[in-house]
């Protein structure tokens, strides 16, 4: 929103890693109409066998989730403090379900979480796998791979200088140094025309 207002710049599309693929920052990207070119951040899948969230359909006009048996799970559409809605099952349904072993064997009824911003989660995982999508995590990698050179092979794991004006200048002598380092490298080798 700075650089916005700063430089007049607004990016298409913002690549990042998972870390940044939750619900409230895709949503705020989409309400931005800047592509989210970021895995989301999704643990939902099960790993004890059960149904996980997937197996089950949500059905947008009604609001529901549908369960593999066809039974509706509704919610009384509280916002949560995990910025979530719970969509229960009835226990009545669940109990005489003969699917209850395989949804939900240890409780009286299946929940279902669904974040608020689920909509922009499911638009960016729409994207994942789309030729854009790809050529923005290749280029987000070449970038994160020089950071991880500085911090592993050339030990600028922080900055020891204060105030904004320090720590520029102490991360372009160290881009500077990797620099030189990369040059030296492309040097030693042998003549581009003789390879």
């Amino acid at each position: 929103e700075r650089t916005g207002r700063r430089f007049g710049l607004k990016p298409g599309r913002l690549a990042a890693d998972t870390a940044y693929g939750t619900g409230r920052m895709l949503g705020w990207l989409k309400e931005q109409d800047i592509e989210p070119h970021i895995p989301v951040w999704d643990r939902s899948r099960r790993m004890d066998g059960t149904f996980s969230r997937c197996d089950f359909n949500y059905d947008t006009e009604r609001d529901v989730y549908i369960c593999p048996d066809g039974k509706a799970l509704k919610t009384t559409g509280r916002i949560l403090s995990d910025d979530t809605r719970r969509y229960l099952a009835s226990t009545r349904d669940c109990s005489a379900c003969s699917l209850k072993q395989q949804c939900c064997p240890n409780m009286a009824s299946r929940r279902i979480p669904r974040d608020v911003n689920e909509h922009a989660r499911d638009y960016a995982r729409s994207l994942a796998g789309t030729e854009p999508f790809e050529r923005s995590r290749d280029e987000r990698k070449k970038v994160e791979m020089l950071f991880a050179h500085l911090k592993r092979h050339m030990g600028f794991e922080r900055l020891r200088l204060r105030g904004f004006s320090g720590a520029n200048d102490e991360f372009l002598l160290c881009a500077t140094a990797q620099n030189l380092k990369r040059l030296a490298k492309l040097a030693a080798g042998p003549p581009i025309g003789l390879q």
